[in-house]
């Protein structure tokens, strides 16, 4: 994927269904602030992503979110990432690439069977896949963090630019 596609497709993600990326980087400042994200704020990224299974968050008690969240700030790889925030009711690993996105757009994207479809598409990654778990998160990010690099695009906007992709490209349904 090119720096011009991705341009094209960026431009076209407001036209999507996908999560908005203003909200995620409001997310992103408050978690930046505080340290940690408290379980409503976790409903309401839940919400941006996934509305069927954002319920199941308000189940998890609020000082297990806020210890969570704040361990991710301590923690580098992004396997384990991805797993803390899967550890939580309501996070699975394309719930959970939100919160590392809003928290860090330069190294993140927000995943999910869109973005897997696209980078199958264009030969980064074989075969069709439903649901993700984390290292299905780090095969992805691997092939967003090298488009980024070569076309001066943060990981974020190439996320998008791949949902936006396949939205326009996909043949049949969702799922």
């Amino acid at each position: 994927m090119d720096r011009d596609l991705v341009a094209e497709y960026l431009d076209r993600y407001a036209e999507t269904q996908g999560v908005l990326p203003e909200r995620l980087d409001a997310f992103g400042e408050r978690y930046r602030e505080q340290g940690y994200l408290t379980r409503e704020q976790l409903y309401e990224i839940a919400s941006e992503s996934s509305t069927r299974s954002a319920y199941h968050v308000e189940s998890n008690p609020g000082e297990r979110c806020r210890t969570v969240t704040g361990n991710v700030l301590a923690v580098d790889d992004d396997f384990s990432k991805i797993q803390l925030l899967s550890g939580l009711r309501g996070f699975k690993a394309p719930t959970a690439s939100c919160v590392l996105t809003a928290l860090d757009p330069s190294r993140h994207a927000v995943v999910d069977t869109r973005v897997w479809a696209t980078l199958d598409r264009f030969d980064y990654l074989d075969g069709r896949k439903e649901s993700f778990d984390a290292a299905d998160y780090v095969a992805m990010i691997g092939p967003i963090r090298e488009i980024a690099a070569r076309t001066g695009f943060s990981p974020a906007e190439v996320g998008y630019a791949l949902f936006a992709y396949d939205a326009e490209h996909r043949e049949g349904t969702l799922h």
